[in-house]
C-alpha cells in the first residue's frame, strides 16, 4: 500500500471497554470514538490490535449489547471508504462473521504482513506469543477448541456473556495485564519473539498490543518493537506518515 502525502496510517489496541462496567468505562469509550473521529480526516488505514472489548463472543444471532458509539463510528469510517483492519486479542477473539459482514472490516486470528511506502510491519494483538505467557497459552488451547466453544455457545447469552465478564475482569490470566511493568529486554517475551523473527526475514516495525505499555525498543540498526499501550491509563496509539512510526498520547481539548 502506497500511503498518499499527508495521509498516515493508525494504530491502537486495548481499549477493554465494559470493564470493570458498562457504565465505568463509558467515558473511555466516548474519548475513543472523540479520537477515531479526529484520525478520519487523514487516514489513509485504521489497524485495531485487539481487546478493544474486555469481552465479545458472537452467537448465532446475538452479540453482545453495548458498544454502539464505537460500533457506529467504525461503520460511519468504514463506509466511507477508510480501511480498518482489526486483529483480535485475547479477550475478543471469538469473532465470527459479525464485523466483516455489518462494518465491513477484515478480522485477523493471527498475526499478519503489511508493507506502506516499502516499509515492512509485522502487526498482531501479541498474545501467547514467544517463549513465555505459557498460562494462557494452555488456556487459549481451551477458548479455541471447537467442542469447547460450541459448548459455551448453547449456554443462553444472558448466562454465558455474565459469566464471561466476571472472569474477564476477575481473572488475570485471562486478563493478561497483572505484570504490565517493563520487565527489561532480556525478559519480554514480545520482544525475544521479534528477535527470532528477524533470524529469518528482515522486517522494520514489529507492532503489537497486548501488554498494556507503550514501548519503543529497537530491535537492531533497523527494526523496531512497537507496543501501543492502552486505553485505560495510557491512551496511546502509532501513527504512521508513510517514514515513521510514532507513539503519541491522545488528550481532548479540555484535558
Amino acid at each position: 500500500m502506497q500511503i498518499s502525502k499527508g495521509k498516515k496510517i493508525y494504530f491502537a489496541s486495548d481499549n477493554h471497554l465494559g470493564a470493570p462496567t458498562t457504565e465505568a468505562s463509558k467515558p473511555r469509550e466516548k474519548k475513543f470514538v472523540a479520537w477515531l473521529d479526529e484520525i478520519k480526516t487523514d487516514a489513509a488505514a485504521i489497524f485495531l490490535l485487539g481487546d478493544m472489548f474486555d469481552f465479545w463472543m458472537e452467537y448465532k444471532t446475538v452479540v453482545p449489547k453495548g458498544f454502539t458509539r464505537t460500533l457506529g463510528k467504525l461503520a460511519e469510517i468504514s463506509d466511507s471508504g477508510i480501511p480498518i483492519y482489526y486483529f483480535v486479542g485475547n479477550h475478543d477473539l471469538w469473532m465470527n462473521g459479525y464485523f466483516e459482514e455489518e462494518l465491513n472490516i477484515p478480522v485477523y486470528h493471527k498475526p499478519q504482513e503489511f508493507t506502506f511506502n516499502n516499509t515492512s510491519f509485522f502487526i498482531g494483538h501479541g498474545d501467547g506469543l514467544g517463549p513465555k505467557d505459557k498460562g494462557y497459552k494452555r488456556m487459549k488451547k481451551v477458548f479455541t477448541n471447537p467442542f469447547c466453544k460450541w459448548l459455551f455457545r448453547w449456554l443462553h447469552p444472558d448466562i454465558g456473556v455474565r459469566m464471561a465478564q466476571h472472569l474477564s475482569v476477575k481473572n488475570k490470566l485471562i486478563s493478561g495485564d497483572d505484570d504490565a511493568k517493563f520487565l527489561g529486554e532480556d525478559k519480554e517475551w514480545l520482544v525475544q519473539y521479534c528477535k527470532r523473527k528477524l533470524e529469518t526475514k528482515h522486517r522494520d516495525y514489529f507492532v503489537f498490543g497486548h501488554r498494556h505499555l507503550p514501548l519503543n525498543i529497537d530491535l537492531n540498526n533497523n527494526s523496531k518493537y512497537i507496543n501501543l499501550g492502552d486505553w485505560i491509563k495510557y491512551y496511546t496509539y502509532g501513527v504512521f506518515d508513510g517514514e515513521t512510526l510514532e507513539l503519541k498520547e491522545y488528550k481532548t481539548l479540555n484535558e
